[in-house]
């Protein structure tokens, strides 16, 4: 709630009222005395929209060109501290003017994706505090079903404005300039006016939040996370190379092994990469069936190739899967990951977004760290390579145990499955001894396998027809089998229900923090496309509800460490999990916090279980 300010008193303004003028006055400061009298006027603005220009996309090696304000409709400013043409002020300067505002935590800061500048101005020595109220974040809060949530777009879609483009000022490819490069004065206008219409999206924005019931969602949990998460981006975590080129050789090696067994399996030498080659081979010359045609060609996709494998057992299927998973891991993290280093850190720093999913999720880009596989050995083999910063230090890693599952309990309230996880029982077991009609101690492994692939599956609103090919049951057997689970657990059909019937109603679902997704197509005449609909609405209440879970976790997390100076800092958040680190002194006091952060986030009608490990890289601390 202290996050909160009050808007701009009278009434709420529309994208109209905000249009005018198109454009602003943009005025740069580029003098010492300018300077001082603009620092004046900022201290006393009680919020002010802000923003950076730098030389890199990556903020933890972007160095600041220059900053840029606004807090009334139609004037910016832009402040230069480095530039080859025009004059600009010493960074030593701007910090003596502009440090105490920016970090005085009454102030609120407006800005467009603000987790960037944030990295930026800390890396300048120039601190950022106090509430923040991110646009980017609020225009997905508000619509989720947009195309964009750039500044660009944004005021193109709501006020009919287009903005410079960046283009214009360095160009693109080859020849692209570093801002640095580029007359100040052309920085000047194309700066302050990014923060003038970041301002006028504020006050669009804002007025939009409470009407749609979205207040705790985004002033208590999506702008604290923007903290928490430029602390983790900032932090960055260590890999060790050496074991990543290590785990090269031994992929390549592997792969060349599976090419020529291929090769040979096939009676011919092709190349492995090429699906047209692929097609050839499988359909032409071996004499497999087609599954599946696209508009071009013949598809030799993974489903394709997982589906002739259940149904022909030929070893050539499973090796062309293994195939393509070594150089997927190869090509997307083993031979990458090196190259994600930063110059100025030796870490990685991926880059989180909370725009990147509409079920709320956390995303992550440069590198996505969010794929990673951990059902194979060689991409479990990945997380050996995620080590702490020093020999001092262990990770600490904490994973919500089958979270999905127990927000489904807490949405359905069916009595079995409650006192199950009440009791701390094996969910997949239990369910297999009730549906099966055996005691716990006789549920086979492949009972177990069973009614965790139901279990799963529940949530994405998986057909007799996927179960069938995740357990190798006939689609009969498998459509008997869920028939008997809804029997058993009435009341997840009767929340699944539910889901659609008030997604129908009301045109969206909403998550456990009031998040809303649209759900489009549930009165489609196309009976696949009505399913994936229903598939959307169910799987969004859960996951989304999850991911407003750990995004609590993380923040509870975040205060305490601050609160109490705890030695943990985190790294990484995949999923359910997170990754931290701390001293080996520390690592088991650690790791008793953070599972009574995580155990204690939310308060659901069946207990949250946290399971924490430690480790000398991220696989042995799982």
């Amino acid at each position: 709630a202290a996050a909160r300010t009050p808007a701009v008193a009278g009434a709420p303004l529309s994208a109209a009222a905000l249009r005018e003028p198109a454009g602003g006055d943009y005025r740069l400061i580029e003098t010492p005395e300018k300077l001082a009298e603009f620092a004046a006027k900022l201290a006393r603005q009680p919020e002010f929209a802000l923003d950076t220009e730098t030389t890199s996309v990556s903020p933890i090696d972007a160095e600041l060109v220059g900053l840029s304000f606004a807090w009334q409709v139609g004037v910016g400013y832009y402040i230069p501290v480095q530039c080859v043409y025009g004059r600009t002020l010493p960074l030593d300067l701007v910090r003596a003017n502009l440090a105490p505002i920016l970090a005085d935590a009454t102030k609120r800061k407006v800005g467009q994706n603000l987790k960037y500048d944030l990295n930026v101005l800390r890396n300048a020595g120039l601190p950022v505090a106090g509430p923040l109220f991110d646009t980017m974040i609020a225009a997905f809060v508000i619509d989720p079903a947009r195309n964009a949530y750039n500044l660009d777009s944004l005021a193109r879609g709501l006020f009919g404005y287009t903005k410079i483009p960046t283009t214009d000022l360095i160009g693109k490819g080859k020849q692209q300039l570093r801002m640095d490069q580029v007359p100040v004065e052309q920085i000047a206008e194309y700066a302050a006016e990014d923060a003038d219409y970041t301002w006028r999206l504020r006050l669009l924005f804002e007025p939009q939040i409470a009407p749609l019931g979205m207040e705790r969602l985004f002033y208590e949990t999506e702008m604290p996370l923007v903290s928490v998460l430029t602390d983790m981006e900032h932090h960055g975590i260590r890999i060790d190379t050496d074991l990543l080129r290590e785990l090269s050789r031994t992929l390549a090696a592997r792969a060349a092994t599976i090419v020529n067994e291929v090769h040979r399996l096939a009676g011919t030498p092709f190349n492995l990469d090429s699906p047209k080659q692929l097609a050839e081979v499988l359909f032409d010359k071996l004499g497999y069936r087609v599954v599946r045609k696209t508009k071009t060609t013949r598809s030799t996709d993974a489903e394709t190739l997982e589906i002739l494998h259940q149904e022909t057992n030929q070893p050539i299927f499973a090796l062309l899967l293994e195939y393509r998973e070594i150089q997927k891991l190869r090509g997307t993290y083993v031979d990458a990951l090196p190259a994600e280093l930063s110059r100025r850190t030796g870490r990685v720093h991926t880059s989180y977004h909370q725009t990147g999913t509409v079920t709320g999720r956390l995303s992550s880009s440069e590198p996505n760290l969010q794929n990673i596989p951990v059902r194979t050995d060689a991409g479990r083999q990945i997380r050996r390579a995620f080590v702490p910063r020093s020999a001092d230090e262990l990770l600490v890693v904490a994973d919500y145990s089958q979270i999905e599952l127990r927000v489904l309990a807490h949405f359905c309230e069916d009595e079995a499955l409650m006192v199950a996880f009440v009791a701390d029982q094996d969910i997949h077991a239990f369910v297999a001894a009730e549906i099966n009609g055996v005691p716990l101690a006789e549920v086979t492994k492949e009972m177990r396998g069973r009614a965790k692939a139901v279990n799963f599956g529940i949530i994405y609103g998986q057909t007799a027809f996927g179960l069938a090919q995740a357990t190798g049951m006939s689609r009969t057997e498998a459509q008997a089998f869920i028939d008997a689970y809804f029997t058993r657990y009435p009341r997840i059909r009767e929340f699944i229900d539910r889901c659609i019937a008030d997604a129908k109603r009301d045109g969206y679902v909403q998550t456990i923090l009031g998040r809303r997704r649209p759900i489009e197509n549930l009165t489609s005449s196309n009976a696949s496309v009505r399913a994936q609909a229903e598939r959307f609405a169910v799987n969004t209440v859960i996951q989304g509800s999850a991911a407003d879970l750990i995004k609590i976790a993380m923040i509870e997390l975040h205060r305490r460490i601050a609160r109490e100076s705890l030695p943990l800092r985190m790294l990484l958040q995949v999923h359910d999990e997170l990754v931290c680190e701390a001293p080996r002194a520390a690592a088991p006091a650690m790791t008793a916090v953070m599972r009574a952060v995580m155990g204690g986030a939310m308060k659901l009608r069946v207990p949250l279980k946290v399971d924490v490990a430690t480790g000398e890289n991220w696989l042995e601390a799982k």
